[in-house]
């Protein structure tokens, strides 16, 4: 009798370090790896809505043209979620009239956004009437898909790659009840 009492919680024993053993892993994973947040605001509407849940990683990221980033952004003193428009090296054309955005000459394919614009006067080139940033190095030029209501680079400035949190792998809640899925 007593062999199996004895039997029974070290059973018990076994099982109760297995879940912390898991617990710790799973904490590990999501502070290292992984990490939740959660959409404040409309600047990335209708992409992204208010209160929608990402997943966001860091891990062996090196930023490119398209994906959407959470920032800390030092200037706003803030974290932000914004789509990468151009890395560094690149020049930026942005035609204030007709919202057309160019990344090195050639137009992007932007069936994502709602704007009608919203600059910074001082990148404006009254020449050939376009705003035009040219993405220092260690940097990047990002932007709202809702371009009316987004702060952004055309006003923040670029933003360096040290301020990048992580890139937005998925929505596994979302904020407006359109499911759940990757994000492009």
């Amino acid at each position: 009798m007593k062999k199996q009492g004895k039997r029974a919680v070290d059973n018990l024993f076994d099982f109760l370090e297995i879940i912390v053993m898991a617990m710790f892993v799973v904490v590990l994973v999501f502070t290292f790896v992984f990490r939740t947040v959660n959409v404040q605001g409309q600047s990335m509407q209708d992409t992204l809505f208010e209160n929608d849940s990402l997943v966001i990683s860091k891990l062996l990221y090196t930023p490119k043209q398209g994906d959407i980033v959470v920032v800390n952004s030092s200037v706003l003193d803030n974290r932000i979620i914004k789509r990468i428009i151009a890395v560094e090296g690149q020049k930026v054309e942005i035609d204030n009239k007709s919202a057309i955005v160019k990344v090195n000459g050639a137009v992007l394919d932007e069936s994502y956004i709602k704007c009608d614009g919203s600059f910074d006067e001082r990148y404006y080139n009254k020449e050939s009437e376009v705003y035009e940033y040219e993405v220092p190095a260690g940097c990047c030029f990002v932007m709202g898909d809702n371009r009316n209501h987004s702060t952004d680079s055309r006003v923040i400035g670029y933003v360096p790659y040290d301020e990048i949190v992580g890139r937005v792998l998925f929505r596994f809640a979302a904020g407006n009840d359109e499911g759940i899925g990757k994000v492009d």
